[in-house]
C-alpha cells in the first residue's frame, strides 16, 4: 500500500517564517491559548471571532484539519486535556479561513509538526444489497417527507435514531459515520442525490449515544415546520434497517483510511 504523506511534516517552519514576514494570510490576528479544567465545551465559529471552550485538542485538531477525530492518531491526552481558544479574525476573512489561522495557531503554540497517511482501519462498506437500491432520485424543487428543500431532519431519543431528506449516498455514509462504531465508506458508485428514510432501533453494541431530539441539517427554511411525518418506533437494527428500507448493506472490511499522525505536540502551549 502506497502511504500518502501530506500536510505538516513542517507545517511549524513554514509558519513561522510567514508570521514572522507578514505575509500569510491564514492567521488570526490575535489569539488567547490556555488550558482550563471545565469539561463543558462552549464553541462558536465567527462572525469575527472564534471560541472554543473545553474542547479536548483532539477536536480542535479536527476543526484545522477538518478530519474526525477517529482519524486522529497521536497521544492519549489528546482526549484528556483540555483548552481554551479566544480569536480574532482578521478583517474581511471568511469562516472558511478558520481551519487555516487554526492550523497556523497550533504550529505556533503547541509546536505542532503533523502528516496525513493511509493506513488499513476497520470500517463498514456500504454497499449495494443483491436486491438493488429501494430509494429514489430525489425531486429538489418541493418538499419531500415534509422536510425542507435541501435540508436533513435528525430524530434522536434512548432508543430511536434516524433522518430523512434529499442527499447523496456518500452524505448518507457520512451520517451513518457519526453513529456507528467506525467509519462509514461509500462503495455503492450512485452519483446522484436520494430521497433517504432511515430510522432504527438503537444497539449499544455498535453505536454511540448522542443527545436525544429532533434538528435540521443544512436546511435552508427549517423554521415554522414542526408537524413532520415521523415514523413509529422501529425494532430493527441500523444493519437491518439499511437493508430492509434502503437495499444496501453494511459490510465489516479493513480499508485505508486518511489519517492525520501528530509527529510532535507540546501538552503546555506558549504564553499569550
Amino acid at each position: 500500500m502506497q502511504t500518502v504523506r501530506t500536510i505538516t511534516a513542517v507545517l511549524y517552519g513554514i509558519c513561522a517564517v510567514a508570521a514572522g514576514n507578514g505575509e500569510d494570510p491564514h492567521r488570526f490576528e490575535a489569539a488567547s491559548v490556555k488550558r482550563t479544567d471545565k469539561a463543558v465545551i462552549h464553541n462558536s465559529l465567527g462572525p469575527g471571532t472564534v471560541i472554543l471552550r473545553g474542547d479536548p485538542l483532539k477536536l480542535i485538531l479536527s476543526e484545522a484539519f477538518q478530519v474526525k477525530v477517529w482519524q486522529i492518531a497521536g497521544p492519549s491526552w489528546l482526549d484528556e486535556d483540555r483548552f481554551e481558544i479566544v480569536a480574532k479574525m482578521p478583517e474581511g476573512a471568511s469562516q472558511d479561513q478558520v481551519p487555516a489561522m487554526l492550523q497556523t495557531l497550533l504550529a505556533e503554540r503547541f509546536r505542532l509538526a503533523a502528516h496525513k497517511e493511509n493506513q488499513p482501519r476497520p470500517v463498514y462498506a456500504l454497499v449495494i444489497d443483491k436486491g438493488g437500491p429501494k430509494f429514489r432520485e430525489a425531486t429538489l424543487n418541493f418538499r419531500r417527507f415534509g422536510v425542507p428543500t435541501g435540508g436533513v431532519m435528525f430524530r434522536s431519543t434512548s432508543e430511536v435514531k434516524g433522518f430523512k431528506g434529499a442527499i447523496t449516498v456518500t452524505r448518507l455514509a457520512q451520517f451513518l459515520s457519526g453513529d456507528l462504531d467506525r467509519p462509514v465508506l461509500d462503495f455503492t458508485g450512485l452519483p446522484g442525490i436520494y430521497d433517504i428514510d432511515l430510522s432504527w432501533a438503537f444497539d449499544p453494541n455498535v453505536e454511540r449515544r448522542s443527545a436525544p431530539g429532533t434538528s435540521f441539517a443544512d436546511a435552508t427554511e427549517a423554521s415554522g415546520n414542526t408537524g413532520l411525518d415521523l415514523p413509529a418506533a422501529p425494532t430493527a437494527t441500523i444493519f437491518t434497517a439499511v437493508r430492509d428500507s434502503l437495499g444496501l448493506r453494511l459490510e465489516a472490511r479493513k480499508e485505508p483510511v486518511e489519517i492525520l499522525v501528530i509527529d510532535h505536540v507540546e501538552r503546555v502551549p506558549t504564553e499569550n
